[in-house]
């Protein structure tokens, strides 16, 4: 279900640079070891999930950005996963299109995707939760088009850690080091509560330095 069309929203993904840990704070030693982290992390998650056993897989990521992290994805995974990708903002999904010309990408809102229930057996939601107004509603709209028994693998910042470091650099002092844009703030209690809420049991959880990323499986129908 969409969010009510009357209510404005303090997300503003049109106005915020997604990119920017991979083209400025992820060329320096330190940036590209956190990055290295944490794509290692989501790989020993994919491996966590057994698909690759599978002869046939369907996956996609949602809120690709700049297509950076598909690029990550792609070079990680197995030739038998179709990865597709897919992104709010309409003028970043022809730059994500350009950095993948293998991998479909299209425009969506997390909300209310285009695709039919049960789509997928695999889908990645990276640094996405924290910018949405509505995560319940992301989470349950991910729910419907992920396959019984297909898995989910979701990072976000590790708060209040991730505020702490940032002003540890002098960032985002104004703000008390939250990142312009992070709307949502979650404990990695908090976060494998409201996952296990909309899909089932959290099977893995893992804390590359800043973040918190779990491996979830979504409940098979009875």
């Amino acid at each position: 279900m969409p969010p009510d069309p009357l209510t404005p929203l303090r997300a503003t993904p049109e106005l915020e640079d997604f990119g920017h840990k991979y083209t400025e704070e992820g060329q320096g030693a330190v940036g590209k070891k956190l990055l290295e982290s944490y794509f290692s992390s989501v790989e020993k998650l994919f491996d966590e999930s057994k698909l690759a056993e599978k002869k046939k897989i369907s996956a996609i990521e949602i809120g690709c950005g700049e297509g950076f992290s598909t690029q990550r994805l792609r070079s990680m995974l197995p030739d038998t996963v179709t990865l597709s990708a897919s992104e709010f903002v309409s003028a970043l999904v022809p730059i994500a299109q350009s950095l993948n010309p293998d991998v479909t990408i299209i425009e969506e809102s997390i909300y209310e995707t285009t695709h039919k229930d049960a789509s997928f057996d695999l889908i990645f939601l990276l640094e996405v939760l924290e910018h949405l107004d509505y995560p319940d509603k992301a989470l349950i709209e991910l729910s419907r088009i992920l396959k019984p028994n297909g898995y989910l693998i979701l990072g976000v910042p590790r708060e209040p850690l991730w505020c702490s470091l940032n002003m540890a650099r002098g960032k985002y002092l104004t703000h008390l080091g939250n990142t312009p844009g992070h709307l949502n703030h979650w404990t990695s209690y908090a976060l494998k509560r409201d996952v296990q809420k909309h899909f089932g049991p959290v099977l893995k959880m893992r804390q590359p330095l800043p973040w918190t990323q779990v491996l979830a499986q979504k409940k098979a129908t009875a």
